[in-house]
């Protein structure tokens, strides 16, 4: 009789799981064909390619799960800006092929951890950070792919570097064998006026193509959230860094 009841408790427990993972699996499924459409409304918009713009998830405080219904789903391409939940969950999702893209504010005792374990670093700011990336990158792995992150609204409680110092910091990359400048990266002040919105991309587009101008060989302009992408989309961005839209409500 006990074991009986065992086994039912264990089946009704088993059930509950694959409901959840089933409804998990769905709400994965429906936040990215509305992110995807978006971003198919924005190309529309502007007269580009979809296929000019990654889909960078941002899986901030979200469990592996979720980044596993995603790959399924065909994203390949994650960012994180915690450094030990990112390595956590690079070992418990080493047989999967993701690229990783480090995101957050990269202090000098990050430098080597990030160098082994990411193939794109995209909030470099410094050349203190550049210089520590390129001599810490196993030379097994190929050059890192950065990107400079621009303070392009010139806040002073945000990270990034100015215009400016940006153009110096892109000059230095090319005398680094580690790493490959990819483009730039920008947080914009945070405004529901899409006018506003554009003009900050507009300023980083500016930015981006001062660079190709000057020689630099980059494609990728690292810009727009959730909430704005379809203004940095118009304005030329080249990947969306998506997370709340594609993944739900944070876990606290």
């Amino acid at each position: 009789m006990y074991q009986t009841v065992s086994l039912v408790r264990l089946f009704s427990a088993l059930t509950i799981d694959n409901a959840l993972s089933r409804c998990n699996m769905n709400n994965s499924i429906n936040r990215l064909q509305l992110v995807k459409r978006r971003i198919e409304k924005a190309c529309d918009t502007a007269g580009r390619d979809p296929g000019e713009v990654s889909l960078l998830a941002v899986g901030k405080r979200h469990p592996a799960e979720k980044i596993i219904n995603l790959y399924n789903l065909g994203v390949t391409s994650f960012g994180e800006n915690q450094l030990q939940e990112a390595l956590d969950k690079q070992r418990e999702l080493v047989n999967l092929k993701l690229q990783w893209h480090f995101i957050g504010n990269l202090q000098s005792n990050k430098t080597r951890a990030i160098a082994e374990n990411f193939q794109w670093a995209q909030s470099v700011d410094r050349q203190k950070i550049l210089l520590r990336l390129s001599k810490q990158r196993p030379a097994s792995l190929g050059p890192l792919n950065i990107c400079l992150q621009v303070n392009i609204d010139r806040e002073p409680q945000k990270a990034g570097a100015s215009p400016e110092e940006i153009l110096q910091l892109a000059a230095l990359c090319n005398g680094l064998d580690n790493i490959k400048l990819r483009g730039l990266m920008a947080i914009p002040r945070l405004t529901t006026d899409r006018n506003e919105q554009h003009e900050s991309f507009r300023k980083v587009k500016t930015l981006f193509d001062t660079l190709v101008s000057e020689g630099h060989d980059i494609d990728t302009l690292s810009m727009g959230m959730s909430a704005d992408l379809e203004a940095a989309i118009e304005e030329g961005s080249t990947m969306v860094r998506i997370g709340t839209d594609l993944f739900g409500p944070r876990e606290s």
